[in-house]
């Protein structure tokens, strides 16, 4: 009788919760949104548009993460998971907001072509920034323009957050409609759209960080990037499932439903992920430091050296930071069994690997925006010379963390709003018996 009182207590408290945790988180979204547009006659439209991609790319990866986990847990079919899977269904429900908040940094891009992606004009001065000639005129890009040009970049990332919101839509709908009929044709019908899933989910997130992200210093090849981003949205989506594991544990939902066991597989889940994030990083690396070649290892000169002096910038630091902070603490953290079944220490590792995540995709956008002629003819230019990455410390990291409000409480606005709309649990999933009833191998 535990589950069933643990079900009809959360559903009363989701009720109340409905109208008050859900408008705080779009009252919160909508305040960082407007600080955000007032920060452009601060710091301009660049920094804010840049700062505004950072924010999308992080929450994106998030919901990212969260759907390739729920296709996995399907195509894998999954017992543990059951009971935690519905919290990423829920949390998918925020693609369709974040594909509408990705509209006007888009349609600012189309206009203002050297705003964000300088290979969106061609006729851009590259010695601005400290290159030469125009990006017409650069090969590297003339090579890469079959790919590289606006009209690529608006089919890839809109046809891929619909064909996110489709397969949201079909897990979501297969799931709520089990709860009411029991039909276990709803679980083939996952597993079948799993598979087509995780196939275009490999492809799509990795076209998009590629035109989001790695495509800002277009010279630069990586063959890892799409596998680096898999990793960190993986990571962030069990880090935000842990964490809200622990706010349903500790509002009394869960407690009846959740076992020490299912905190030890999604402990070992988030390890093995640190595991996997650390080889493909380090892999990287590796491969770029190890073939010595121009147009590969600049991206990390620029994340270590002021290319002007020579002198250790910010971003190397933030590196440091990276390395340590994004693999081997995590991996001390989560090796013991103890470590893994501690709520209160899991909460904490979870908080730690979204920040550190966070801070990741930081890492890899924000070098790119470099000095400009103009930032140093206005004084703007942080005592740096033309060419320079911008440091990680200064005012335009502020429209970073408001961005991060206004995307983010949209996306837990979505979330809260949808939590009412099911059961806590899928209650008529065929696995659901075994779920409860769970042991760790």
């Amino acid at each position: 009788m535990q589950p069933t009182t643990t079900l009809n207590h959360g559903a009363a408290i989701a009720e109340s919760g409905k109208t008050t945790g859900a408008s705080k988180a779009l009252g919160v979204g909508i305040l960082g949104i407007v600080i955000t547009i007032l920060g452009i006659f601060v710091s301009g439209g660049s920094k804010v548009a840049i700062a505004w991609l950072t924010a999308l790319t992080f929450w994106t990866g998030l919901a990212i993460g969260m759907l390739m986990l729920v296709m996995i847990h399907h195509i894998l079919d999954s017992n543990w998971s059951t009971v935690i899977r519905r919290q990423f269904e829920h949390g998918l429900s925020a693609f369709k907001w974040l594909m509408l908040l990705f509209i006007p940094l888009v349609a600012a891009a189309l206009i203002y072509p050297d705003l964000v992606w300088k290979w969106f004009d061609p006729s851009f001065d590259l010695g601005t920034i400290g290159g030469s000639g125009t990006v017409g005129d650069d090969v590297i890009w003339a090579k890469k323009s079959v790919l590289l040009n606006p009209t690529m970049f608006v089919i890839v990332t809109f046809g891929s957050f619909l064909g996110w919101i489709f397969l949201s839509n079909r897990f979501r709908h297969h799931s709520f409609t089990q709860d009411i009929d029991g039909d276990v044709k709803h679980t083939r019908m996952a597993r079948k759209w799993s598979a087509v899933g995780l196939i275009f989910g490999a492809f799509s997130l990795t076209l998009c960080v590629i035109f989001w992200v790695k495509a800002m210093d277009y010279h630069w090849f990586s063959t890892m990037y799409g596998v680096w981003f898999f990793a960190n949205c993986v990571r962030l989506a069990l880090a935000v499932g842990i964490l809200m594991m622990c706010w349903l544990w500790a509002r009394g939902d869960y407690k009846g439903v959740l076992t020490p066991n299912h905190w030890y597989s999604i402990g070992m889940l988030s390890f093995a992920f640190t595991v996997f994030w650390g080889y493909v990083t380090f892999s990287q690396y590796f491969l770029i430091w190890n073939a010595n070649i121009p147009e590969e290892t600049f991206w990390y000169n620029l994340r270590e050296i002021n290319n002007s002096t020579g002198e250790p910038n910010q971003w190397k630091w933030v590196g440091m930071l990276i390395l340590f902070g994004h693999f081997f603490f995590p991996f001390l953290g989560l090796l013991g069994y103890p470590a893994k079944v501690s709520k209160k220490w899991m909460k904490f590792m979870a908080s730690w690997i979204s920040f550190i995540v966070l801070i990741d995709i930081v890492y890899n956008v924000w070098p790119s925006k470099k000095v400009s002629t103009d930032m140093v003819a206005s004084g703007h230019d942080f005592g740096l010379s033309v060419g320079d990455p911008l440091p990680f410390l200064a005012v335009h990291q502020l429209w970073t963390i408001t961005a991060l409000m206004g995307v983010g409480g949209i996306c837990i606005w979505a979330y809260l709003k949808s939590f009412p709309t099911a059961k806590l649990i899928p209650i008529r999933d065929p696995r659901i018996g075994e779920s409860l009833t769970y042991h760790k191998p």
